[in-house]
């Protein structure tokens, strides 16, 4: 382990923490991750989750200015329950949106596990815009990515970004108990 992958996997914890406890600092701490684990992946030849890396700037970004005072009661955000046809919708664009990238990956670059890294990829983008979009079922495909990233992890040998992503596995159950508490006791509509 590198000790720019160990800040990364202290660093990501915290902000996945952050996230789990609803409070808007969760989003400049994700700026600092992704951007050293956009360096890492490259290193590790995992080139669509390091694209995903900078696309995750402009949904931390998002989720910042989403998750800004006035919008909510406190520094904590309400959770609101997920509309079917946004759903949907944005399980279609992920689809749609791995097979174009997986396809890329595997024809053009030396990237390794192509297919599985683009879909793993693409659905986490899905999971981030539901996250801003304060969605309580983004930790629910969290829940399933994180299990996938931690196989690909071990595949790959990256033994303490394994553990991390199993840690995440942890964290996104504790959000999502936490979220549904906070829906349960102040209903939101969806909007």
């Amino acid at each position: 382990m590198s000790l720019l992958e160990s800040i990364a996997v202290v660093i990501n914890l915290l902000g996945v923490w952050l996230t789990a406890r609803r409070t808007r600092w969760c989003w400049p701490v994700g700026i600092v991750a992704v951007a050293l684990y956009a360096w890492l992946f490259y290193q590790w030849k995992l080139y669509s989750d390091m694209l995903l890396q900078g696309v995750y700037v402009l949904t931390q970004l998002y989720g910042w200015w989403h998750w800004q005072p006035g919008t909510v009661a406190d520094t904590r955000i309400r959770p609101l329950p997920m509309p079917s046809a946004e759903c949907w919708l944005s399980l279609g664009i992920g689809t749609a949106f791995a097979a174009a990238l997986g396809a890329y990956m595997h024809h053009r670059t030396d990237a390794v596990l192509p297919w599985l890294d683009a879909a793993l990829a693409s659905f986490s983008l899905v999971a981030s815009v539901w996250a801003a979009r304060k969605r309580i079922a983004n930790w629910v495909l969290w829940i399933v990515l994180d299990c996938a990233y931690v196989g690909v992890f071990i595949s790959k040998g990256l033994y303490p970004t394994a553990v991390l992503y199993a840690g995440f596995v942890a964290l996104a159950v504790y959000g999502w108990r936490s979220w549904k508490t906070q829906q349960n006791q102040n209903p939101a509509v969806a909007r």
